[in-house]
């Protein structure tokens, strides 16, 4: 039996077609489901992978829920257009590949939706940071720094965004793009945009919610990932009165994400010399949040850093926290940022010592 020949599933049949995954919807501690083939089934716990013994009863059962997932978010998935992309009623991401792309079967991987946010203190448990770099971040926001969390897939990116959501000043208007929507904004007055509409086949860049963002008078923007040419239109925004925006991207130090930027940029806007885009990034980045999953799973910013400008050659970075793996500890560097003694931040607060190595912060 193929994908295609399956037609006219009810769209609530998806959950009972869903057989030996069922349960780990209402896991907490599961955050994504990898199904393989029928037989191989594969789930990420706390950060770390691990195959299941349940499975589907047959090929054609996995075919039957492939397909009741595709008839419940409204797409059609056959040899013509054999990926999906979709978002589930609950908020989780499913991506499924079927014939011919996928050789022998359909593979199935969904992004399971949490809808309570995390808050500081669960994630100050979980070691993902410390008391000093959660104060640092708030004060940050407060500052209006434009920020960037880098790191790898699955390294905690979007949790810190939604992170520092939180510190945002009530009385600011938040607009936030996003290719698929995924972020959780703790803001009163904010506005979502989506690029990729899974209730039909339109699509639009992320460059193109940019610039319509500019025109409903945000004082903050949030892109949820930034990713090629609209990394030009979001350096124009930060520079133009949008102070205090953030984003994310992939890359494997607060180095390498300039660096990425610096790449994005050019292949969007080919007539700019490259000094010109350089200088760019420079004055409009301030912070830069580095997140890192370890190989006890553990998701973590393992260093945070402030961009200070660039020499002739390249970019200055000065990092004020880092994460040491081996003592499982996180140390200030002793460096104080700039924006820490800068005049025009008067509600910029900070005990003194705060950045000696030896201090200790306990908030209440």
């Amino acid at each position: 039996m193929s994908v295609a020949s399956i037609k006219n599933q009810n769209a609530s049949d998806w959950k009972n077609e869903a057989g030996p995954i069922k349960k780990y919807f209402n896991d907490i501690t599961v955050t994504e489901i990898m199904i393989n083939r029928y037989d191989k089934i594969f789930i990420e716990r706390k950060g770390i992978l691990e195959e299941v013994e349940g499975k589907f009863d047959n090929p054609e059962h996995l075919v039957r829920f492939v397909q009741a997932l595709a008839v419940n978010v409204g797409r059609d998935l056959n040899r013509k257009n054999p990926f999906m992309d979709a978002r589930l009623p609950d908020g989780s991401r499913v991506n499924i590949v079927i014939p011919p792309v996928s050789v022998d079967n359909p593979m199935v991987t969904i992004r399971k939706f949490s809808p309570m946010m995390v808050s500081y203190t669960n994630l100050l448990s979980y070691g993902a940071f410390d008391e000093k770099i959660l104060y640092f971040i708030n004060q940050a926001v407060v500052a209006r720094q434009n920020i960037i969390i880098s790191g790898g897939t699955g390294s905690g990116k979007t949790t810190i965004l939604n992170l520092l959501s939180q510190f945002i000043p009530a009385k600011e208007r938040v607009v936030t793009l996003e290719d698929t929507v995924e972020l959780q904004m703790n803001v009163k007055n904010v506005v979502r945009m989506e690029c990729r509409s899974f209730l039909s086949d339109s699509h639009f860049e992320i460059k193109d919610l940019l610039r319509n963002a500019l025109r409903m008078r945000p004082d903050r923007l949030i892109i949820g990932e930034v990713r090629g040419g609209e990394a030009f239109d979001m350096l124009i925004a930060m520079n133009t009165g949008h102070e205090g925006s953030m984003s994310t991207l992939h890359s494997n130090s607060a180095f390498d994400a300039l660096r990425r930027i610096e790449a994005m940029v050019l292949r969007g806007t080919q007539d700019i010399p490259i000094q010109t885009v350089k200088d760019d990034i420079a004055k409009t980045i301030n912070i830069i949040i580095q997140t890192e999953r370890f190989s006890d799973g553990s998701r973590r910013i393992s260093e945070v850093v402030e961009v200070d400008g660039r020499t002739t050659q390249d970019y200055t970075i000065n990092k004020i926290f880092e994460f040491n793996e081996l003592d499982k500890k996180f140390t200030s560097l002793g460096y104080v940022p700039k924006f820490v003694t800068d005049s025009r931040n008067p509600r910029i607060k900070f005990p003194q010592g705060f950045f000696e190595p030896d201090h200790v912060i306990k908030l209440s």
